[in-house]
């Protein structure tokens, strides 16, 4: 195949990869939360389901139907003075199997003073050679308050996937007052089935989730552990440094999910989106 060929195919993909932009800004109006600025670009949607609370929820609609290599999605949400924001997704994301390049997520959420922010997509479902590279970033002033839940599931058990390679590159920064409190990176990449299988890592188990609030402390952390009849999976939760981290893992993604709304109940999030119920 000839150089002019081989850029041919390369501009054929490149203008096929999909780009989503999603920008939501919301503030108090009138003691209540309303959404300020929206802005969509590309295969990305946000809709505002009518509240039943001063709340404001957001739900973010990929209408690509998935991500796949090339492909690059941003996402910013920002809370204000005292705002009341929920962001969640319509349905699990599927990563799909990329041909070599990653595909690249950027999640910024920022929560200005008195604020609060939730971050609860559904599932991210992982699937056969699929690359995923994806930033989180979290900017809170002093007295604001986040919630992240973020869930993976790598490969549907119940129709008979499994996910043997891949690459999942996934970086979470969390800043309060400028200052850096909580920074990670997560890296599973080449022989993933492999590697879950390891008893340090997963142990077996395909299903895996994080869950951060900040501000939080050994209340939070007790609340969890005293839900550790009700978990399907492995639960385990600690607190340092002004904030609470549950790590969750299951044999599918159906028990993630359970345990994920038990973690969150104790937390005392007892109304979550309504689509998590679908």
């Amino acid at each position: 195949m000839n150089k002019a060929a081989v850029l041919h195919q390369s501009d054929i993909f490149a203008a096929n990869r999909a780009r989503g932009v999603i920008a939501v800004g919301a503030e108090v109006v009138a003691g209540v939360t309303r959404r300020t600025v929206v802005r969509e670009e590309g295969s990305l949607r946000v809709r505002f389901p009518r509240p039943l609370a001063p709340a404001l929820q957001a739900v973010i609609v990929n209408t690509a139907g998935g991500i796949a290599g090339g492909d690059r999605y941003d996402i910013a949400c920002d809370a204000g003075a005292g705002a009341d924001l929920t962001v969640s997704t319509a349905a699990a994301e599927k990563i799909y199997r990329s041909i070599g390049p990653d595909a690249e997520v950027s999640i910024q959420l920022s929560v200005e003073a008195g604020g609060a922010l939730a971050w609860l997509p559904q599932e991210t479902i992982f699937f056969d050679g699929a690359r995923l590279s994806r930033r989180i970033e979290v900017t809170l002033a002093e007295d604001a308050s986040v919630l992240i839940a973020e869930g993976i599931v790598f490969g549907r058990s119940a129709m008979d996937e499994a996910v043997h390679t891949g690459s999942f590159v996934d970086r979470w920064r969390v800043k309060r007052g400028g200052t850096t409190v909580f920074a990670e990176t997560v890296r599973l990449d080449g022989k993933i089935a492999a590697r879950l299988a390891e008893p340090a890592v997963a142990g077996g188990n395909i299903a895996l989730a994080t869950v951060l609030i900040a501000p939080g402390g050994d209340t939070q952390v007790e609340a969890i552990r005293a839900r550790g009849d009700d978990f399907r999976g492995e639960v385990g939760a600690s607190a340092w440094n002004g904030f609470v981290l549950a790590r969750l893992c299951a044999p599918d993604g159906a028990m993630l999910r359970h345990d994920l709304v038990t973690v969150l109940s104790a937390l005392g999030r007892t109304t979550l989106p309504r689509l998590w119920a679908v």
